[in-house]
């Protein structure tokens, strides 16, 4: 017995060694598994740098051009995420300008405002934001809606203090309830925080997936399936092992590589322990594999296999439930999206890593990902049929 585990500890150790003679041979593992993922990871950080959007450009319709709306407009500059880069002569431009993505939105003050508030008449001015960018819309009607209250607050003001009220009185009136707002794990509203660490770790799994399909694709293709399994003396799970044991080193460096870069270096909040991240991206590595070789088990075809892996990641995206929440969407998706293992990995980081709940909090993700994680077994006979009398048919 104990012979039969050092000659299998053997076997797999030389079915490694030929893998990473192949690793180093193929210029396209080398990109898509350390140059490619690298270059994801800084691109995303550094786009999102500063948290959110800042001085997106909007334009002002000003009709009434009196000191009062003049005043709104520098308060609207001064904000941090709107900066006024053009006025305009009536809506018709300031349209078309949007529409040319000139500005994102603006905001239009008919003549007469400032004479309808002192009234008491009631005037109405109106903003515009284009959607199309969802991030900038949102953020662009904060600023618009906070400038139009702002607008008829001051003239409050000013109508209250001539009547005599203190500032006391008048501030209780204008603002009977003070929002004392405290934004938890994440105080600074950081879009990075938010996007990056579920963006790069999906653009990770994806890479895993098609490394994996592709590397079992190609021993067909080039024919080298039957010297594979001739090493691993027919059994396929040494072949599988020792195949992959480099690439799961490598792809287990980068994730941890990524862990070190944006919780350490750049100090994204978390509230899970160190090992905590550790045994998530053991988790993510490990079940991204077996997500792939099981799309090539069911399907023995490397083009076959890497669409369905592409179609599987691209869908974790949309299933993952950090731009919109997975109990929000319909009930049959919802239920679909347990398929998918971005899904799993989000649930265990928002409850253990941000949040900082006990790991039995998240137990059911767990064991999803530990199911992943066992599905080559239920495909190796048919693992085994295709690398041992499967011809590669382009």
């Amino acid at each position: 017995m104990k012979v039969n585990v050092i000659d299998t500890v053997r076997r797999v150790l030389a079915v490694a060694r030929r893998e990473c003679g192949i690793l180093v041979k193929n210029p396209i593992y080398g990109f898509c598994m350390v140059v490619f993922p690298l270059a994801v990871m800084f691109f995303f950080t550094d786009i999102m740098h500063d948290g959110q959007p800042q001085e997106m450009p909007v334009g002002v319709v000003d009709l009434d051009n009196t000191s009062t709306t003049r005043s709104l407009i520098r308060r609207l500059d001064g904000f941090q995420t709107s900066h006024v880069v053009a006025h305009y002569n009536n809506v018709e431009e300031a349209r078309h300008a949007i529409q040319r993505n000139k500005i994102y939105a603006f905001i239009y003050i008919p003549k007469g405002t400032t004479e309808g508030m002192l009234s008491a008449r009631q005037p109405k001015i109106s903003f515009y934001y284009s959607s199309t960018s969802l991030t900038a819309g949102a953020l662009l009607y904060r600023d618009l809606k906070t400038i139009s209250t702002l607008g008829s607050a001051a003239v409050g003001q000013a109508t209250m203090q001539a009547r005599g009220a203190t500032a006391r009185q008048t501030a209780t009136f204008l603002q009977p309830i003070v929002v004392d707002l405290h934004p938890l794990t994440n105080p600074w509203v950081n879009y990075n925080v938010y996007l990056s660490t579920m963006l790069i770790p999906g653009i990770l799994m994806l890479f895993i997936f098609l490394i994996t399909a592709y590397s079992i694709g190609t021993e067909l293709k080039f024919k080298t399936n039957t010297e594979l399994m001739q090493m691993a003396k027919g059994d396929i799970l040494v072949a599988l092992t020792g195949k992959f044991l480099p690439q799961t080193f490598i792809f287990l460096t980068i994730m941890y590589a990524y862990m070190a870069y944006t919780f350490g270096h750049l100090g994204f909040p978390h509230q899970g322990s160190g090992w905590m991240l550790a045994a998530l991206g053991f988790l993510a590595v490990l079940a991204s594999q077996a997500f792939g070789i099981f799309a090539f088990g069911l399907t023995p075809s490397l083009r076959m296999s890497m669409s369905v892996c592409s179609l599987w990641a691209v869908l974790s995206f949309t299933t993952g439930g950090f731009t919109y929440p997975v109990f929000a969407m319909d009930g049959a998706i919802e239920a679909l999206a347990q398929l998918f293992p971005l899904r799993h990995y989000y649930m265990i980081y928002q409850k253990c890593i941000f949040n900082g709940y006990p790991l039995h909090m998240a137990w059911f993700n767990i064991m999803a990902l530990a199911m992943f994680i066992a599905l080559p077994f239920f495909v190796l006979g048919k693992l085994r049929k295709a690398l041992t009398e499967y011809v590669y048919i382009p």
